[in-house]
């Protein structure tokens, strides 16, 4: 069956001399992987220079449900990026969201509220002037939601910790490893009511982002058992230091 689909690209491999295989999240059909005859040529239909991670494309594809790799006819850009290709801080958190979403995105079915969510704060943050750094900490939280596991951040008592475990603030200092400490749990509240356009007033120290980021990695392990070693993650943290 040809249909036509969007895609967010989350990862490519070379496969053979002229094809790549991409894995596309695609609005209709969810998480698939596609061969592509690609080429580096100006003329050439499928640029495999499109082929980034989270580019955003627009797809004709052979889609057959028992194949596990289906083709794709023709892609062209659907949206290009403005600024996330040649700024050097927000392409490595692409490729760092790429890597999450390429690890924590499995269902081969459509999911068009979080397509839209990916899609519409990834456009946002290609024209973000201010508060970009935090890009990243602030799309990972917000995904939980669509992933069924978003923190439950209301502050019970005077103090408090995030509990990972319970995925919670809770008031007193779990006995457990898997929690964050008061400073840490006190930006994450704070990060937790945050709109993409208030993120130029979440102010906050390298240490403290590094921190924060640490531990939405640590929990998306918690809830993803094969998410593994980010490899992208110390290139992120080489980035913005």
């Amino acid at each position: 069956m040809l249909a036509a689909t969007e895609g967010i690209v989350l990862h490519h491999i070379k496969y053979g001399e002229s094809s790549v295989i991409a894995t596309i999240f695609t609005k209709e059909f969810g998480r698939q992987s596609y061969i592509v005859n690609a080429s580096r040529s100006r003329k050439a239909k499928n640029k495999a220079g499109l082929l980034q991670p989270l580019y955003l494309l627009d797809l004709e594809v052979y889609q057959k449900q028992s194949r596990e790799i289906q083709r794709i006819k023709e892609f062209k850009s659907l949206n290009a990026y403005q600024n996330i290709p040649f700024d050097i801080a927000k392409s490595t958190q692409a490729i760092f969201l790429a890597e999450m979403l390429y690890k924590t995105i499995h269902e081969q079915e459509s999911y068009p509220e979080l397509y839209e969510f990916i899609k519409s704060a990834l456009l946002y943050f290609d024209l973000m002037e201010g508060g970009w750094q935090n890009f990243h900490l602030y799309f990972l939280f917000r995904l939980t939601e669509y992933f069924g596991f978003l923190p439950d951040t209301q502050k019970v008592g005077f103090e408090s910790w995030f509990d990972m475990k319970k995925g919670a603030i809770v008031p007193f200092e779990p006995s457990h490893p898997l929690y964050a400490n008061k400073d840490v749990t006190k930006y994450l509240v704070e990060l937790s009511v945050l709109k993409i356009s208030d993120l130029e007033a979440f102010k906050v120290s390298r240490s403290m982002r590094d921190s924060l980021l640490q531990t939405l990695v640590d929990y998306y392990q918690l809830h993803f058992e094969n998410l593994g070693e980010v490899k992208s993650l110390n290139v992120l943290r080489e980035v913005f230091h």
